[in-house]
């Protein structure tokens, strides 16, 4: 397991001094320098299910280099975020440095967070999207947001669908599942040198391991660790081309299937609530 973790690093580690760039590739981050009310497309479509955020004690898991997590603060909220690449968090510790943004960020992996965050101690636990894929089971990560969470705190999180995860998105005639929907204790490797935004240059750390997880498998980790489910939302949409040649692209950053529109879900919110006793 460590050999994943440290390989998955290393792919992450790469990513995030691209997605960092200033010249107009990765996350575009300069904008957020520029426009100190701008919040990104992934936080900018969980709004309405978020709400007013003011003033919540939050932590965000897998924060990557902190454009989701700075844009929480904006909202008002009282961010942590916390990745396990130290890239990413340099990274994100550099931008809210240019852009005054009030944010703390932690290095851990997101299986130590209540080791190293303060247990019990956030109104609100958030994880974006493109995060579970990388861990290898989505129990351990239940019990941890439960750790997390204060009484009353809820979990935010939006996902890509598991029903995407199972498409191959090489083969750009029609929908082709082909990989488990269900989690397995072997993850699928993966070996490419491109990443899901433009970049100024191909990754060098190739390499990835990830793992799917079913729906009822994210809902039942949830209702174990002692959380109650209070919204499950499957959406249409995703914020990236995950299937090249079959999408189109809508506003806000979203991309829909083009001839298949409506046949499969392509992302989901989940919100669960920590119960007061």
């Amino acid at each position: 397991m460590q050999e994943y973790l440290d390989t998955n690093r290393a792919n992450w580690d790469d990513r995030a001094s691209m997605h960092a760039a200033r010249n107009g590739t990765g996350y575009l981050v300069q904008r957020y320098i520029d426009d100190p009310d701008l919040l990104s497309d992934v936080v900018r479509f969980d709004l309405p299910r978020l709400g007013d955020i003011q003033g919540l004690r939050t932590a965000h898991l897998q924060c990557h280099i902190g454009t989701d997590t700075l844009s929480l603060a904006r909202l008002g909220a009282r961010v942590t975020g916390l990745d396990f690449s130290s890239v990413a968090v340099a990274e994100a510790r550099a931008l809210v440095a240019e852009t005054g943004d009030d944010v703390v960020f932690v290095e851990s992996d997101v299986y130590s967070a209540d080791e190293v965050l303060v247990g019990g101690s956030f109104d609100l636990v958030y994880t974006g999207i493109g995060a579970l894929c990388w861990l290898p089971s989505v129990t351990r990560w239940a019990g941890v947001v439960a750790k997390l969470l204060a009484p009353g705190g809820r979990l935010h999180i939006r996902e890509g669908h598991p029903l995407l995860f199972t498409l191959d998105e090489r083969l750009d005639d029609d929908l082709h599942p082909r990989f488990p929907y269900f989690e397995q204790a072997e993850p699928l490797v993966w070996d490419q040198d491109s990443s899901y935004v433009e970049t100024d240059r191909p990754l060098t750390a190739t390499k990835t391991y990830e793992w799917n997880h079913g729906i009822g498998e994210v809902v039942t980790a949830l209702l174990d660790a002692g959380l109650v489910l209070t919204t499950l939302v499957e959406h249409d949409s995703v914020p990236w081309e995950a299937l090249p040649g079959q999408m189109v692209e809508r506003s806000g950053g979203e991309w829909a299937l083009g001839a298949r529109a409506g046949v499969a879900p392509l992302t989901y919110t989940i919100q669960a609530v920590k119960p007061l006793v």
